[in-house]
């Protein structure tokens, strides 16, 4: 297989060898369980059913989950294994099944939802790296898009996560994402049934990219076609990174300043954090759970 699935289109047989994703054809997972800390409207009650990909399409610095973003850390399964985890998922009262980083296995993940319709929704949570033509792919398969829109500056994308593309590919991808789904629309419970659910993480000492970035997704949406969640959970790598403003975490007046932001432009149908959600233990072991 030539692999074009993501926007670096590496044109590489994933066969033979792997991509800049770090991973070959086979399908890689680190853990399978259900997860707490999403948003309310992915995790409910019962957790979101969380699968966690190997390898990631983006070289984002200051990754959480750095362990399995290489693709170096993975258990390979068969498309059937990993509908089977849905199932067992779902039998553990999962509200959705949440798939982490999928961009590179979009195919195969297509081809293990396509067997039956869950009866929960199906959140397909990306860093939002994505090509149009993969979602297309996708379309009939994802309730939930869950992608994040990290940076409107072309120099930082390529200073931060090696992709100076990310700001306008990104936008065209939510924008294909939210054609798909359509207005997001929330159950009798609150959960999101459909929708695009964007996330934007706040960075120290980037403010003005945050800033910009909501101006990009205010003018490209409404608050009544997709949510938005702006997080402060950002947590230093342990390893120190030659980028001096991300060694340290997010001050409250810098938050303070983005959620002002927000509530003046008349934006209350959104997602905050408290500063205590910067905790590494918010990060799960990838130990294999589940899988």
């Amino acid at each position: 297989m030539i692999c074009s699935l993501c926007p670096r289109k590496c044109n590489i047989d994933r066969e033979k060898s792997v991509g800049f994703c770090g991973v070959n054809k086979k399908l890689r997972a680190a853990r399978a369980s259900l997860h707490f800390w999403e948003e309310p409207c992915i995790s409910g009650f019962g957790g979101a059913g969380t699968v966690f990909f190997s390898g990631c399409n983006l070289r984002c610095v200051y990754c959480q989950n750095r362990e399995i973003s290489a693709g170096k850390k993975g258990k390979e399964i068969s498309v059937r294994r990993l509908r089977e985890i849905f199932d067992e998922l779902i039998y553990d009262g999962a509200e959705t099944i949440d798939l982490v980083t999928p961009t590179h296995f979009a195919d195969i993940i297509a081809e293990a939802l396509r067997a039956e319709k869950l009866p929960v929704p199906v959140v397909y949570n990306s860093g939002g790296y994505e090509s149009a033509e993969t979602l297309k792919m996708l379309e009939g398969l994802i309730d939930v898009y869950l992608p994040d829109y990290k940076y409107a500056s072309a120099s930082l994308s390529a200073r931060l996560s090696s992709a100076p593309d990310y700001p306008e590919t990104a936008l065209a991808a939510i924008k294909e994402m939210h054609r798909q789904t359509g207005d997001y629309l929330l159950n009798e419970d609150g959960i999101l049934k459909k929708g695009v659910l964007i996330r934007h993480l706040v960075l120290p000492g980037h403010i003005n990219n945050s800033l910009d970035c909501i101006d990009k997704l205010t003018s490209a949406f409404s608050e009544k076609n997709v949510l938005l969640s702006v997080m402060s959970q950002y947590t230093p790598p342990k390893k120190r990174l030659p980028f001096e403003e991300l060694n340290r975490r997010l001050t409250k007046e810098e938050y303070d300043e983005i959620t002002g932001y927000l509530y003046m432009l008349g934006l209350d149908n959104i997602y905050v954090q408290e500063l205590s959600s910067a905790q590494e233990e918010y990060t799960p072991d990838f130990d294999f759970t589940g899988i």
